[in-house]
C-alpha cells in the first residue's frame, strides 16, 4: 500500500464532512466572540484533532461490523487502511486533542476533553443502547462552552448557547441514523432511532433542529432578515421531511432535508456568535 493511498484511506476514514463542519463552526465561534487570532488557531486545532480521533476511532471500531454490511465506503473494508494505523491514528490525534485543549486552560481543558471522551464513548458503547443521543448531547452542548472558555477573560458562554447545541447534536445524531438502519439492525445497533423507528426519527429529528433554530432566534439577537429567512428555510425543510416520512416512509429523502434544517441551526449559530457570551 502506498504512503498516498494510505493518506487518502485517512482522510476518509476521519468522516472528513462532519469532522470540518466542526471545526469551522469552532473557528467562527471562536472568531465571533472576539478571540485573538492566536486564540482562534489553538481551538481550531484542538477541535479538529479532537474530530479527528473521533472519527478515525468509529472507523477503527467499526471494522468488522462494516465489511459484515459490505460498506465499500470505508477504507477499512476496501484496504486503503488498516485497522492497526486507524488504532494509531486515533490515539494519537486524541493525545494531540488534550494537549492542545490544556494549553487553552484548564477549565477550557476539562470541558473539550469531557466533549470529545463523550464522543468517544458513543462509538465505544452508547450507540447500542437507548442512551445513544447523549453523548451527542453532551459532545455538541459542550463545543461552544470550551471555545468561550478558551478566550481566557473570564467570560462564560449563555445557557442558551448550550441548550441550542445540544439539540442541533441529538437532531443530527437521528438524522444521521437513517440511512443506516438495515445494516445497524444486521449489526445489533439498537440505539434510540433504531427503538423508535424509522418513521418517528424522520419526524423527531428535524423537530428538534426546528427547536433549536428558534433558541438560536429566540436569543441570539439576530438581524431581522437573517432571523427571519432562518425561521422560514428551518420549518420549511423540516415540514418537507415530515410529510415525506409520512406519505412515503420507505423514501430516504427526510435525511438530507433534515441535515439542510443542521445547516440553517449551524449558520445561524456563526451569526449569532457575539451573543454567545456573558
Amino acid at each position: 500500500m502506498s504512503r498516498r493511498a494510505q493518506l487518502q484511506g485517512l482522510v476518509v476514514a476521519s468522516h472528513a464532512g462532519p469532522t470540518t463542519v466542526v471545526t469551522l463552526l469552532a473557528l467562527s465561534l471562536a472568531a465571533g466572540v472576539g478571540e485573538s487570532t492566536a486564540r482562534v488557531a489553538l481551538v481550531g486545532a484542538a477541535v479538529l484533532a479532537g474530530q479527528l480521533s473521533v472519527g478515525w476511532s468509529n472507523d477503527w471500531l467499526d471494522a468488522n461490523r462494516d465489511r459484515l454490511n459490505h460498506r465499500t465506503d470505508k477504507p477499512a473494508v476496501v484496504g486503503a487502511v488498516t485497522v492497526p494505523v486507524l488504532r494509531r491514528a486515533a490515539l494519537g490525534a486524541l493525545g494531540v486533542c488534550v494537549l492542545l485543549s490544556f494549553a487553552a486552560g484548564w477549565w477550557a481543558g476539562a470541558l473539550h476533553v469531557s466533549a470529545v471522551l463523550s464522543a468517544w464513548a458513543y462509538n465505544l458503547w452508547a450507540k447500542r443502547t437507548v442512551w445513544s443521543w447523549l453523548p451527542y448531547a453532551v459532545s455538541f452542548g459542550l463545543l461552544p462552552a470550551f471555545v468561550v472558555a478558551a478566550g481566557g477573560d473570564g467570560r462564560t458562554v449563555a445557557p442558551w448557547t448550550v441548550l441550542a447545541a445540544a439539540l442541533l447534536g441529538v437532531g443530527a445524531h437521528i438524522a444521521n441514523a437513517l440511512p443506516d438502519f438495515e445494516d445497524d439492525h444486521r449489526t445489533g445497533i439498537r440505539g434510540l432511532p433504531h427503538r423508535i423507528g424509522p418513521l418517528a426519527s424522520s419526524i423527531l429529528s428535524p423537530a428538534l433542529l426546528v427547536v433549536a433554530t428558534f433558541v438560536i432566534i429566540a436569543n441570539g439577537s439576530l438581524p431581522t432578515e437573517i432571523a427571519v429567512g432562518g425561521a422560514v428555510a428551518s420549518v420549511a425543510l423540516a415540514a418537507g421531511a415530515g410529510v415525506i416520512a409520512l406519505v412515503r416512509p420507505t423514501s430516504r429523502l427526510p435525511f438530507p432535508l433534515s441535515m439542510a434544517v443542521a445547516v440553517v441551526c449551524v449558520v445561524l449559530l456563526v451569526f449569532a456568535a457575539p451573543s454567545v457570551v456573558r
